[in-house]
Parts: C-alpha cells; sequence; structure tokens
C-alpha cells in the first residue's frame, strides 16, 4: 500500500455503522408503533416524540462542555450508548404513557452525548486534516448501518414481531460500546478533539471564553438556519408514515417506515461521498443550499400522491436534505471553533437548536395535522424551509477559508462578469 495514500479508520466506520440506528432515536417507528398498537391521538403522539428532543436541547450545551473537558470519552460514549439500549427496553415493556415518557426522556439525554462524542473522537483520532474525508467516511458508514437495521426492521414488523426495532437499537448499541473500546485511548488527541486551543503567555492551555464563539456572526446565522432546516423537515416521515397507517395495522406501518428509511439512507451515502470529495472545493455553503432547496419540493410533493410507491420515492429526497446536512454541520463549526478550544460546546450548542426545531416541528405539524389535515401541514413546512433557505442564501457567508474565491458561487460570479 502506497503510505502517501489516507485510508480512513476502520475502527471510527464500525463505530459509526452501529451509531446509524442508535443516533436515530425511536422517531417514526415510536409514532407509528404509538398509533397503531397503543391506539394515543395525534397530539399525543407529537409530545411523545418533541419529548425527547425537548430533554435532548436541555443537555445538548452542557455535554458538549462536559465532552471538551473530560478525557475520557471513551466511558461517556459507554455510558451513552447504554442508556439508548435501556431506554429500547423501556419502550418494549411499556404499558403505560409515564413508561414512554420515561424512556423518551432516557433517550433524549443520551442522543444529547453521542452525536458530539462521535464527532470529538473522529477529530482527536484523525486531526483536523483529514476530518472532512473521514467525516464523509463516517456517515456513509451511519447511513449504511440505518440501511440494515431499517431492512431488519421491516423483515421484523412484517413477521409480526412488531416490537423487533426496539431490539435492533438494544443490539446496535451494543455493537457501539464494542467497537469504541477497541479504539486505543492514547489514539485520541484530547487538545484536537476539542479543537485545539491557544497557548498563554505562560505555556499554558486557554480554550477562548464563550462570548467569542457568541459574537461570531456566522455561527449565529448558521444557529437560525439549522433551527429553521430541522423546523422544516423532522416532522415530514412521522407525519406520512402515520398518514398511510390509518385504517392498517402497525407491522404494515413499521414496514412502510423502514421502506422510506432504506430509501433515504442510500441516497445519503453518495451524499455522504459527494460532500467528502467536494466540501473543501466548492465550499460548505453551495452544498448546503442545495439541501435546504430540496425540504419546500419534497414538502409539496406528500400533498399530491397517497400511493406508498410514490411516497417511498419522495421520501429518497430526504437522503439528499440529511446527507448533506449531517456532513456539512460538522465541518462548519469546526471551521468557525478552531483554534478555540470549543468544537464540542460549539456543537452542543447547534445541536440544541436542531432539537428545538425537531421539537416544535413535530407538535406544530401535528396539531395542524389533528385540526386541519396531513396535506396542510405539509405546506406549512414548506414555508418554514422557504424561509430558512432564503435566510441561508442571503446572509451565511463561506466559512471555508480555502474555499472562498474559488467555490462554486465564485465561478459563477465571475462568468456573470464581461
Amino acid at each position: 500500500m502506497n503510505p502517501g495514500v489516507w485510508r480512513p479508520e476502520r475502527k471510527l466506520l464500525s463505530l459509526n455503522f452501529f451509531a446509524g440506528d442508535v443516533t436515530a432515536g425511536f422517531g417514526p417507528y415510536l409514532a407509528i408503533y404509538l398509533l397503531s398498537q397503543l391506539h394515543w391521538a395525534p397530539g399525543d403522539i407529537g409530545f411523545a416524540l418533541a419529548l425527547g428532543t425537548i430533554v435532548t436541547v436541555l443537555v445538548q450545551t452542557p455535554a458538549g462542555g462536559l465532552i471538551d473537558w473530560s478525557r475520557r470519552k471513551r466511558l461517556l460514549l459507554c455510558i451513552s450508548a447504554g442508556a439508548a439500549g435501556l431506554a429500547a427496553l423501556m419502550i418494549i415493556l411499556a404499558e403505560h404513557k409515564p413508561l414512554i415518557f420515561a424512556a423518551q426522556t432516557t433517550i433524549g439525554v443520551a442522543l444529547a452525548f453521542l452525536g458530539p462524542l462521535i464527532a470529538a473522537i473522529t477529530l482527536g483520532v484523525v486531526g483536523q486534516e483529514n476530518f472532512t474525508r473521514q467525516t464523509s467516511a463516517n456517515q456513509a458508514w451511519n447511513h449504511a448501518g440505518n440501511v440494515a437495521a431499517a431492512a431488519l426492521a421491516a423483515a421484523l414488523a412484517l413477521s409480526g414481531f412488531v416490537s423487533g426495532v426496539f431490539y435492533l437499537i438494544i443490539a446496535m448499541a451494543l455493537g457501539m460500546i464494542v467497537s469504541v473500546l477497541l479504539i486505543p485511548a492514547r489514539d485520541i488527541d484530547n487538545e484536537a478533539a476539542r479543537g485545539g486551543v491557544a497557548v498563554s503567555a505562560q505555556g499554558e492551555d486557554r480554550p477562548s471564553g464563550l462570548q467569542t464563539l457568541l459574537a461570531d456572526r456566522r455561527l449565529l446565522i448558521f444557529a437560525l438556519c439549522i433551527f429553521l432546516f430541522h423546523f422544516a423537515n423532522a416532522a415530514m416521515l412521522p407525519l406520512v408514515s402515520q398518514k398511510l397507517a390509518i385504517g392498517g395495522d402497525s407491522g404494515q406501518g413499521i414496514a412502510f417506515t423502514s421502506a422510506c428509511i432504506i430509501a433515504a439512507q442510500f441516497v445519503m451515502i453518495g451524499m455522504a461521498v459527494l460532500c467528502g470529495k467536494t466540501a473543501d472545493s466548492w465550499g460548505r455553503k453551495p452544498l448546503f443550499l442545495f439541501a435546504f432547496a430540496i425540504l419546500p419540493f419534497r414538502a409539496v410533493l406528500y400533498t399530491l400522491t397517497d400511493n406508498s410507491v410514490l411516497l417511498v420515492a419522495i421520501q429518497s429526497l430526504d437522503g439528499v436534505a440529511n446527507g448533506i446536512f449531517a456532513v456539512i454541520f460538522l465541518l462548519v463549526i469546526q471551521d468557525v471553533t478552531h483554534g478555540t478550544g470549543r468544537f464540542n460546546v460549539a456543537q452542543g450548542a447547534m445541536a440544541t437548536l436542531v432539537g428545538v426545531g425537531a421539537s416544535m416541528s413535530n407538535i406544530v405539524a401535528e396539531e395542524i395535522a389533528g385540526l386541519v389535515s396531513y396535506d396542510a401541514a405539509f405546506l406549512f413546512l414548506a414555508v418554514v424551509a422557504s424561509i430558512g433557505a432564503t435566510i441561508f442564501l442571503l446572509a451565511m457567508p463561506e466559512t471555508a477559508a480555502h474555499a472562498r474565491g474559488r467555490g462554486v458561487f465564485a465561478f459563477l460570479r465571475h462568468r456573470k462578469k464581461p
């Protein structure tokens, strides 16, 4: 093998494969389970879905601070993955609403740590110079894990084992624990894992104050945009799954949801690879803007048909939007926080906005679906997505310094000049 050729770290790929199903939470599977198996009303389902993300919102930023501070990131990840598995077991045993709510609370805490921990460990192992390529490879394997889990979930549901999806999450959580323990602690550079730090005159580490991040206009605009992105996106799959599950059974609903997830995840693998190849040369902005533009288009298409095959095809567009977001989200934060020692705090704060947006999406869209119709809820989400895309286009600057002046937008500007 040519020593000059970079290869992805396989242990990180394994970790991300098993994380695929776990970090997605219970989401649309829980919506179908509660609607068809336990016969909950849409408003109660919306609250249950939102509860986990509300908890994540409350925990996310302090979790990022703890990850920046901690030198035992592997242990934190093992505890978090174990908590996710415990939450899935609670769903299996649930007979009453308080146990469902307790499970959503537990998974909410776990998810506040899992994503940021994986990103921090990745940055600590490969460093800034290989972060883009490793992140894109991580996401491709993450999506592959989701495909495998969704296919198994569909098979289990169609065979009558409706709770099998939750057993899968337990198995994937155990896989995460084994994978992270295979990464030697000495391979994780803890300074790199928090984005590097400035050094004082006395030679001591001196992370930037939080006010430095809060004063960064790029971070504030990006925060607003990712809030609107997830406000527009989070409720779409649960809504379409419920729309088709009405009058059906939970097994068919879970199988349909799995088909939607598989279709989207295959597209996400391609998008992750595309971002790995182009995010440094094209820049972050054109890729994320394309992801944003997909959302209103997809929401409107959902209102035009009830055909399950067509709806699965439409859901595959989610793979374009979320496949790009998963990579660009981390790259933009790394761009903005490099050298501050606050990578994980910023990541946690931004993920908090993701959680707020997802919570609002589920609560508001489920209420609109209950009071008006599912189509009205989709059109509302399309409007939110259009507003967010416009703000991102007009206000968000390019964050990759090496791409400024030679990215896609720069190329188009030069083409317009006489």
